[in-house]
């Protein structure tokens, strides 16, 4: 049986290495939750990416829109050149339903204006709406990699101080062991030459 001293000292050191399992493992939650925040921030950041390729798509398909607008235009001056040569030729005075057909056909013209317009609107609402959206995620996603940051700094102080308890826990236990019998000295208690 050992003493009580050698016994107090043996619970030191297994209490010493519960200590260190305890930080290992401490360090080990922290790097899970570094990972799982740099996963969630590289998802917004896939998310981000959609939202912004959508924006540009969006965007183009407005300018496409606004970019039929011209030609409509010019088929209603055409129109109107239709309209004042005809009523040139009749000296202002508007003869038969060719007048009032090219008349009509402009308001329809004009109205498809509008409608291209509005579209083209749309479109350039729903585009902000992602880059806004896309806006909003960047400042998540930068949270939480300041977050995997921190976690990451945690883990790492959490294994040094593991690491520098079991230095000394190592240390103290090499200070402790009796030295190594010198290899010609006589074993103690036994029965060695008289």
């Amino acid at each position: 049986m050992g003493s009580p001293l050698a016994h107090r000292e043996s619970r030191w050191r297994g209490q010493g290495y519960a200590d260190i399992t305890k930080l290992r493992e401490i360090a080990a939650k922290h790097d899970r939750l570094s990972t799982r925040n740099q996963q969630r921030a590289s998802r917004l950041q896939v998310r981000m990416e959609k939202l912004r390729h959508h924006a540009t798509i969006l965007r183009e398909k407005s300018q496409n829109t606004l970019g039929r607008i011209p030609e409509i235009e010019q088929e209603i001056a055409q129109y109107n050149r239709d309209i004042t040569a005809s009523t040139n030729r009749t000296h202002g005075i508007q003869v038969g339903s060719d007048v009032t057909n090219l008349q009509y056909r402009i308001r329809k013209l004009q109205q498809k204006i509008v409608n291209l317009q509005h579209k083209s609107h749309g479109y350039e609402f729903s585009a902000a709406r992602k880059t806004q959206k896309s806006a909003e995620l960047k400042v998540r996603a930068d949270h939480y990699l300041e977050l995997s940051k921190l976690e990451e700094q945690e883990a790492r102080a959490y294994r040094e101080r593991a690491d520098r308890l079991q230095m000394a826990t190592e240390g103290q236990l090499t200070a402790n062991l009796p030295p190594p019998p010198p290899p010609n000295a006589p074993t103690l208690g036994g029965s060695g030459p008289a």
